[in-house]
């Protein structure tokens, strides 16, 4: 399956991943090296590489690649690179299978690409493009690419640097 993001909105700046199977990631172009794929952002926790499934890769609190091992790189709270760091900027990105840049998955309410931030464009509740928007088509439990839908098979991606 060949995966194109999109590239980020005023940027110019382009990711051009391909996807290997489920797992194996190939990028060119990423602007700090390779990054790393950390799962699926899905609340499903059967699906082998959801973040919400604790017996994966991607979802165990012991795994080196997960966003919810509070002693991983991307998991603590004092990474600089950890999704949980309420002060990190070069936190994992969120994209849609169809390439969509979905903003950051951080804990910074203050940065504008988190999807932490109430305010900004990746984390209103308001923002067609947000997970955080129950009715849209990434937030909403019952959109096959939603994060809340504990069915979905083809939830968002997630990439650390």
């Amino acid at each position: 399956t060949t995966f194109q993001p999109r590239p980020l909105p005023g940027s110019g700046a382009s990711y051009a991943p391909t996807m290997l199977g489920s797992t194996s990631v190939g990028f060119s172009g990423f602007k700090t090296g390779q990054p790393q794929y950390l799962g699926r952002l899905s609340a499903n926790p059967h699906a082998a590489d959801s973040i919400g499934n604790l017996y994966s890769q991607f979802g165990s609190p012991y795994s080196s690649s997960s966003v919810t091992n509070h002693y991983g790189r991307y998991g603590s709270p004092y990474s600089a690179v950890s999704a949980t760091n309420p002060y990190a900027v070069n936190t994992p990105r969120v994209y849609g299978s169809d390439g969509a840049y979905l903003g950051k998955l951080s804990a910074n309410r203050y940065d504008a690409e988190s999807i932490s931030n109430p305010y900004g464009r990746y984390g209103s509740r308001f923002a067609a493009d947000s997970v955080n928007n129950p009715y849209g088509r990434f937030g909403s439990r019952y959109s096959p690419v939603g994060v809340r839908n504990p069915y979905a098979v083809d939830a968002p991606l997630v990439f650390g640097k």
